[in-house]
């Protein structure tokens, strides 16, 4: 299912995937785009993107999002009503996955919005191409291509597109990232600088996570929720961070939402496990105890007693 809101790059995925059925790709095609009633002229919008779709021979559907809207984060909030409907409609047609038009410069944003926050060798990876979330499968068919490259091509094909007034308003962190395009491209941070960055980030997340999962397997004993961590004894603490983390989304179903909660944690753990003593501590919805034998035991908390560090949720990047 392709998530088409009527700007150039979701008007450019929506004709390259119908070029490529025509040829023969031999795939069903759904358009879907979300009219979040943010702006007066939304729905015509939704409506006119009806049908530029159905000229190409696609069916569509607009997803509104009901209800008042939020007075605060309201781009989060949307994103999130966003892929809760486009997901919940793949299924109810039965796509196997939702594709999205981000692109190279998106890629850009995203990577750069993650280096100033402090993000992780899994944030500075960037965007995926492919990828499982709790809804659904997520495409990026687009991700190396500049949007001037996908306004180029619906020029080339006459094909009209609409501008969102929100992509250029300073009060939303991606617009500001975007007027400080020109200053740190001619400082050297390129997409294409950024793209390579995201690609090594990524090789080295998939090694890291490569490695500690054998080392989870080592920690794993036959009793539910107990883990043997005299195996990871010594281990760098970014492989212990994961062999954590393996175990918090088995015994609670997911790992903190915050990195630098687990850092925290990890950080305690391994300087028990040097000076052979005790932990006691709760983070993703468990209690963690540490015995002097280097058994870890984690249990999930009763709901009441879980805090702000509960479970997070994944979800997609803009």
């Amino acid at each position: 299912m392709l998530a088409v809101s009527g700007g150039p790059d979701s008007l450019a995925l929506m004709r390259l995937a119908a070029r490529w059925r025509d040829r023969g790709a031999g795939v069903a095609l759904h358009v879907a785009t979300v009219d979040h009633g943010l702006r007066p002229e939304s729905r015509a919008e939704a409506i006119q993107v009806g049908a530029w779709a159905r000229a190409c021979g696609l069916p569509h559907e607009i997803l509104v999002w009901p209800g008042e809207k939020p007075k605060t984060g309201v781009q989060e909030k949307a994103r999130r009503a966003r892929y809760a409907l486009l997901f919940s409609h793949a299924r109810a047609v039965g796509a196997e996955a939702v594709a999205t038009a981000h692109h190279a410069d998106d890629q850009w944003e995203t990577i750069l919005i993650r280096l100033a926050r402090g993000s992780g060798l899994s944030g500075l990876a960037g965007m995926a191409r492919d990828q499982i979330l709790p809804d659904g499968r997520l495409l990026r068919p687009l991700l190396s291509l500049p949007k001037q490259a996908l306004i180029d091509l619906c020029r080339r094909e006459d094909q009209s597109f609409f501008t969102d007034p929100a992509n250029a308003d300073p009060a939303f962190e991606r617009a500001r990232w975007r007027a400080a395009e020109p200053g740190l491209r001619a400082l050297g941070l390129t997409p294409k600088r950024l793209e390579k960055l995201g690609e090594r980030a990524r090789k080295a997340d998939e090694a890291l996570d490569w490695a500690a999962e054998a080392l989870f397997q080592r920690t794993k004993s036959p009793e539910s929720g107990v883990y043997l961590l005299e195996a990871a004894e010594g281990a760098p603490q970014a492989a212990l961070e994961r062999v954590l983390a393996r175990a918090l989304v088995e015994a609670a179903g997911a790992a903190p939402a915050r990195l630098e909660r687990l850092e925290s944690f990890a950080a305690k753990i391994g300087e028990a496990l040097r000076n052979g003593s005790s932990f006691r501590g709760t983070l993703g919805g468990c209690a963690a105890s540490l015995d002097g034998r280097r058994r870890l035991t984690l249990r999930r908390e009763t709901p009441r007693r879980r805090g702000a560090g509960g479970r997070g949720r994944e979800l997609p990047d803009e």
